[in-house]
């Protein structure tokens, strides 16, 4: 197939997801951006238009099966689909969790996940190459307090890349995982903490260079461009500042 390839990008409209679409858009992919806030991905749309890049937009909430499955039947060729979107809703401990914050954070990093990787599987399989990546998180491979829910969340979806691997052993299809560590990314921690930009911005504090939504953007361009044969099951990717999710030099 000569056409131009297809990435499907969710949770397009800020952070990791816009930065994705850009990079992807930049190495030659038709992007498809989805997510909830239309005005958001029609400008970020026009943004690579006018540099040159190709992009579509479609409002999607990912959680919606009924909705993503109208999006997969009218979608055509699909050769990447990046599940990135996703989100954390309160720190409180296990004990005090809110279950409203738990379900929410299982339906859109898990149940979303599951919902777009199976609309697209057979469009996927079609092109004869096709990559399923999903971002999940160090939260997935190991705990911290005040996370639960995000832990368990995270861990899920980790659970599905390695388990969707296996059962398409032998198929056109690669499956990757992207593992970030601390990332300064638009809004995470200001919707983590309800909107509180002070406890949001004490996750930085005196850390000199945290991750950026372009740094991870980078490397999932990196590893949905390696030659078809090659396969990046599980990339973790912190800054230097982090050596584990509970041990950050602040200077």
């Amino acid at each position: 197939m000569t056409e131009q390839k297809v990435a499907v990008v969710t949770g397009a409209s800020s952070g990791i997801g816009a930065a994705t679409a850009r990079r992807l858009a930049a190495d030659g992919f038709e992007v498809v951006l989805t997510a909830r806030r239309t005005d958001r991905i029609e400008a970020l749309a026009k943004e690579i238009a006018d540099q040159g890049g190709s992009a579509r937009t479609a409002t999607l909430d990912v959680t919606d099966r009924a909705a993503v499955d109208a999006f997969a039947a009218a979608i055509g060729r699909v050769d990447v689909l990046i599940n990135n979107a996703g989100g954390a809703f309160g720190a409180e401990s296990v004990e005090q969790g809110d279950p409203a914050d738990w379900r929410a954070m299982y339906e859109v990093n898990v149940l979303g996940v599951l919902h777009m990787t199976q609309a697209l599987l057979p469009a996927l399989r079609a092109t004869g190459d096709g990559t399923v990546l999903i971002l999940s998180s160090t939260a997935a491979l190991a705990s911290y307090e005040g996370g639960g829910g995000y832990i368990a969340a995270k861990a899920a979806a980790h659970s599905i890349a390695g388990t969707l691997r296996l059962e398409l052993c032998g198929e056109p299809v690669r499956v990757i995982e992207i593992a970030p560590g601390m990332v300064k990314s638009e809004g995470f921690a200001v919707t983590r903490f309800r909107g509180d930009e002070e406890k949001a911005a004490a996750v930085y504090a005196g850390v000199a260079e945290p991750l950026t939504s372009e740094d991870v953007a980078d490397t999932v361009s990196w590893a949905v461009t390696r030659p078809p044969h090659v396969n990046i099951d599980l990339l973790v990717v912190r800054p230097r500042a982090q050596a584990a999710n509970h041990k950050v030099h602040r200077g």
